[in-house]
């Protein structure tokens, strides 16, 4: 499938050669010359793929990816360098980076790494790892829940329950769809095992703070929301 392309490269030439490599296996790819360009039609424009360098006048490649991350543009980027070292692409994949690559590269292997970054992004959106609702937030990777960026301590079957809640903020969720989904049940136990969970979590995520986070919805199931009840 034919793929858009931006490069970010102040290289006159370089970014010549990479349009016309790119046009010959028939992609297609607009060019900037520094990083502020960049960064403008990174925001605007709806490509598959960014291929960034690092050194840009104006604005640096890894300022300029992380300046798109903040503004939550989720285009894959693959980094293009003549920094090649260690310390070099971790820095570049801490930015925001999805690949790096260092110069002086193949096309071969440039083409190939674009085209697996490309097919990531048309699979979708990779699962969220980090959820928030007001001033609550969950950790899916660190295992940390805070509110008011005060540690909470859960025990797992908690956790799990308030990530399930928190995945759906704003939905009611039923009691059924909490069975399934945190226990493993399907079918009713026939026990308040979720009735005991939801008020320790009640306890240690609502109690002491302004307002409720989670919310029972009448004959329907429960909700995690910011706002009075």
């Amino acid at each position: 499938m034919p793929m858009k392309l931006l490069i970010v490269e102040d290289d006159k030439e370089a970014a010549a050669y990479l349009v016309k490599a790119f046009r010959e296996t028939g992609h297609v790819a607009d060019t900037a010359a520094d990083g502020l360009d960049g960064y403008a039609m990174a925001r605007e424009g709806a490509y598959d793929v960014l291929i960034i360098d690092r050194m840009l006048p104006k604005l640096d490649g890894l300022s300029l990816i992380h300046g798109l991350r903040e503004q939550k543009v989720e285009t894959p980027v693959l980094i293009l360098s003549a920094l090649g070292q260690v310390d070099d692409r971790v820095k570049g994949l801490r930015a925001g980076g999805d690949d790096y690559l260092a110069k002086p590269y193949a096309f071969s292997e440039l083409l190939a790494r674009v085209e697996v970054l490309a097919r990531r992004r048309r699979a979708g959106p990779a699962e969220e790892t980090l959820y928030r609702v007001g001033d609550l937030e969950l950790d899916r990777l660190a295992r940390r829940v805070t509110r008011e960026g005060k540690p909470i301590d859960l025990q797992p079957r908690e956790f799990r329950l308030l990530e399930y809640l928190m995945r759906h903020a704003g939905q009611v969720v039923t009691r059924t769809m909490l069975l399934e989904n945190v226990w493993d049940y399907h079918f009713d136990p026939q026990t308040n095992v979720i009735d005991v969970h939801l008020s320790r979590l009640r306890g240690k995520i609502d109690k002491g703070f302004d307002r409720p986070l989670i919310h029972t919805v009448r004959g329907a199931g429960y909700m995690v929301r910011d706002g009075a009840r």
